[in-house]
């Protein structure tokens, strides 16, 4: 039963990880590290994390890298986690952690339009579980917006000593300039999931490839700082909470789950993927009440339970289509094996 739901095993703890994202992100960026500078850390901390089990544990599985497929995955670094993840520590710096959280909440459906268009997904509305994975969307979509911009009475509002002062994590500078970059943040994070699937096909070892991935990213982000900023002080690393915040950041959300999705991807589809993406916003919700003094509202509690049916509906609608497909196969199996006995 454990092993039949270890991909979504898999995803619940890759959310839990992600969690921590915005949350650590938002007190190291606050506290002045430039947001170039911290994405280069990171994918440092990454790429030196993964090296030693990509080449150890995959020398078997490695595929040559011709210069075409050598240029995909360069290409793919700079989309997917290059630009993606620069906007989104730029678009952090002028709103909170929990609605940066809310707006990654696009990703399932911006993921499912995506697919559709590369033909990596299909949709039969004829059938119960395509509806399902459409609404589910929707639903998931509406959530994330109830959550963003409807507020109603505080639920949680916590004053205590025990909170990181406003100070260190302050409050919204511009949420208009915040939000439509960490859009365009999470437009980039989808076409990496999309894509991940259509290279694997060429170059099956994951950790490699996620290894490649990161040290791409790390060069490039390093053009990107310096060319943003020269000042040589920029690049000094505080110790305490932002190295603490680019090493979580580095091997455990780019290393460790990075590969994760990679795998699950491979295994259940980029869909599939993406519809675990609201669980990190109700994890960071509710640390962001307690830790940063941010209000929960019940407007932001509807969402979360609209953004819950969504995610529910949605893997509904993927794992029955899944189970429908198994069946097909096995169907188109058997008959070929009667056709030669006959």
């Amino acid at each position: 039963m454990m092993m039949k739901h270890k991909a979504n095993m898999a995803m619940v703890f890759v959310q839990i990880i992600y969690a921590g994202m915005p949350l650590l992100s938002k007190v190291a960026i606050s506290q002045g590290t430039n947001p170039f500078v911290f994405v280069f850390y990171r994918q440092a901390f990454a790429a030196l994390a993964l090296s030693p089990f990509a080449f150890f544990l995959e020398s078997a599985k490695s595929s040559p890298l011709s210069f075409v497929l050598l240029l995909k995955i360069f290409m793919i670094s700079f989309c997917g986690l290059t630009l993606s993840l620069n906007l989104y520590y730029v678009a952090i710096d002028n709103t909170t952690a929990t609605f940066a959280a809310a707006t990654t909440n696009a990703i399932p459906s911006i993921t499912f339009v995506l697919a559709l268009l590369f033909r990596l997904e299909t949709v039969t509305l004829k059938k119960s579980y395509g509806l399902a994975k459409v609404f589910g969307s929707m639903v998931g979509m509406l959530g994330a917006l109830v959550f963003a911009f409807v507020k109603g009475p505080s639920l949680i509002n916590h004053y205590s000593n025990n909170t990181i002062p406003n100070k260190a994590v302050p409050s919204t500078k511009n949420s208009v300039k915040g939000s439509i970059t960490m859009l365009a943040a999470n437009t980039c994070w989808c076409l990496w999931i999309v894509l991940q699937s259509k290279v694997m096909k060429e170059y099956t070892a994951k950790l490699r490839l996620v290894t490649l991935q990161c040290v791409f990213s790390c060069m490039q982000t390093a053009v990107w700082a310096v060319a943003v900023n020269r000042s040589p002080s920029v690049w000094k690393i505080e110790f305490g909470l932002p190295l603490l915040s680019m090493a979580y950041c580095g091997i455990m959300v780019t290393g460790f789950t990075y590969w994760l999705q990679v795998w699950a991807i491979e295994k259940k589809g980029p869909v599939f993927t993406a519809l675990y993406t609201p669980l990190a916003l109700i994890i960071t919700c509710i640390v962001s009440s307690f830790l940063f003094k941010e209000t929960l509202y019940l407007g932001s509690a509807c969402g979360a339970f609209l953004l819950v049916c969504g995610l529910y509906t949605g893997l509904w609608g993927k794992t029955k289509e899944d189970e429908v497909q198994i069946y097909g196969e096995k169907q188109s199996q058997q008959e070929i094996k009667e056709e030669i006995i006959v």
